[in-house]
């Protein structure tokens, strides 16, 4: 067994921030790797190259460089082989796959499921336990996020070849949003190389088709969620979705961890991307932020409250009753800005608000970093009506830069959102039926703290005091890792 300083694991997943992002896993393998490398765990990540990666790795200047050595595997009858750059993202090394045949989606994630579309994730997995021959550095944990680096611990245990290394390796297999399974034809598997035990009821078997992500949850050897409310969300009826069963059989080796947020990005103080810095102690640049904001939605500033949405637009983030809210609120309570893509039905949505509520609301249907920082620097609440949320950032960002939130008591929102008039500690203001009156009392009793300026005040004093950084999360995933090592 290894020291805890000597601990090495890799990362598996398609989305690293700022190499790729589409979401908040991009955020979370942006920041975990590094801290648990500050740590002192041996943490690397193994990525994709997607259109647009090695261009990002240009466009930040980091170290980078081509290794001798090609990685190959065998999926659906033939060989295919990847070339292996190895570059270093803020002293974290990161193994990336080029592999043009495979790599091409600028997405990342397909539309649907077949078997051209999954097989890049499938070569990921298969990458990741042939890194070795690659680099020379053999890790002892692997650590694979979502169901898109799932096969892994699918290949490690049923795989006609890569199962004799299953002793090798313990497994940590995080669910990022279970929304999102990987239901296949079970007819991949084979042509990955799987035996016909990786297709039963005790494997990924699932209503005849074959589910990535149930296979990855009993073969790994700990399952993690991003947040610890999240870990029991998964095991009812309600957010389980479909595999409740199956997690409340595994909760032994079930646990919620909850995500950090990276200071080093997200905080007023230090922000290169807003107008003006402004801590919780100094407020003052705060009001530039807003006045820019209201310059960029070219509105006169009447000074009523502006709540800001960043985000997906889709049923998951509440948008159905947040639009909903809005529409009765508009003009006489508040302004509006969303920044966020979607569905194509709640895009529509919003641009018709701009068109209705040209002096009060603002969209724009697409992500913009910049703008982003911008919304929550400017804003003063930050709504989240999520139906679910296995974790959320945009609560911890709006936190740090002063702008209430205002959620839903659900996932990682009701682990991390305290509601102020029920503690004098609180730090936001959370309701717990999914309806539009509900969201709609949530924000009337935001309104009217914020017309009183020393309740406001003390408000956003204790929101930006919270502390969420990766140091927490960290020592719980080094725990995690120590004691599966420890126990083998």
């Amino acid at each position: 067994m290894n020291e805890l300083g000597a601990l090495k694991v890799l990362h598996a997943a398609v989305e690293m921030a700022p190499l790729a992002k589409q979401g908040g896993l991009g955020d979370v393998l942006g920041a975990l790797p590094k801290s648990l490398r500050k740590g002192g765990a041996d943490a690397r990540v193994i990525l994709p190259a997607f259109p647009g990666v090695m261009e990002n790795v240009e466009k930040h200047g980091y170290k980078c460089e081509l290794l001798p050595e090609k990685i190959y595997a065998a999926l659906n009858w033939r060989v295919y082989s990847a070339s292996v750059y190895e570059a270093e993202v803020e002293g974290v090394p990161v193994y990336l796959l080029d592999q043009p045949e495979l790599f091409t989606n600028p997405n990342i994630y397909p539309q649907s499921l077949s078997q051209a579309s999954v097989m890049p994730f499938a070569f990921l997995s298969m990458a990741a336990l042939e890194i070795q021959g690659c680099t020379g550095w053999k890790p002892d944990i692997f650590h694979v996020h979502d169901w898109t680096a799932s096969i892994l611990p699918l290949i490690l245990r049923w795989h006609r070849h890569y199962r004799a290394m299953r002793a090798e390796y313990d497994v940590v297999f995080t669910i990022h949003n279970l929304a999102h399974q990987g239901i296949v034809d079970p007819s991949m598997l084979t042509s990955w190389g799987l035996t016909r035990d990786a297709f039963s009821i005790d494997a990924a078997e699932f209503y005849g088709q074959a589910n990535l992500l149930k296979g990855a949850a009993v073969s790994s050897d700990a399952i993690t969620t991003v947040s610890p409310h999240y870990s029991w969300d998964i095991q009812t009826p309600e957010g389980g979705f479909g595999l409740h069963g199956v997690f409340s059989s595994l909760k032994g080796k079930l646990s919620g961890i909850l995500n950090g947020i990276d200071y080093d990005v997200w905080s007023p103080s230090n922000d290169p991307l807003i107008p003006a810095r402004y801590s919780a102690d100094d407020m003052s640049g705060k009001a530039v932020c807003r006045k820019k904001l209201v310059e960029l939605c070219k509105w006169e500033d009447d000074s009523k409250p502006i709540l800001a949405f960043v985000g997906r637009l889709v049923q998951q983030k509440g948008i159905d009753i947040l639009f909903t809210a809005l529409d009765w609120l508009m003009v006489d309570n508040c302004r509006a800005v969303v920044i966020g893509s979607g569905l194509p039905q709640y895009e529509d949505w919003a641009q018709q608000f701009s068109r209705t509520y040209p002096d009060y609301f603002w969209c724009l249907t697409d992500f913009n970093d910049e703008l982003a920082h911008l919304a929550y620097a400017g804003s003063d609440i930050t709504v989240m009506p999520s139906l679910f949320e296995p974790c959320g950032l945009s609560q911890l960002i709006g936190m740090s830069y002063g702008s209430v939130p205002v959620v839903r008591s659900t996932g990682g929102l009701a682990d991390t959102v305290i509601d102020y008039d029920t503690f004098s500690d609180g730090t936001g203001f959370v309701f717990s039926d999914y309806s539009t009156d509900e969201l709609l009392k949530a924000l009337y009793r935001a309104f009217d703290a914020y017309n009183d300026e020393q309740r406001w005040k003390k408000l956003v004093f204790n929101a930006m005091s919270s502390n969420f950084s990766w140091d927490s999360s960290t020592s719980s995933y080094i725990d995690l890792y120590k004691g599966l090592r420890i126990g083998d």
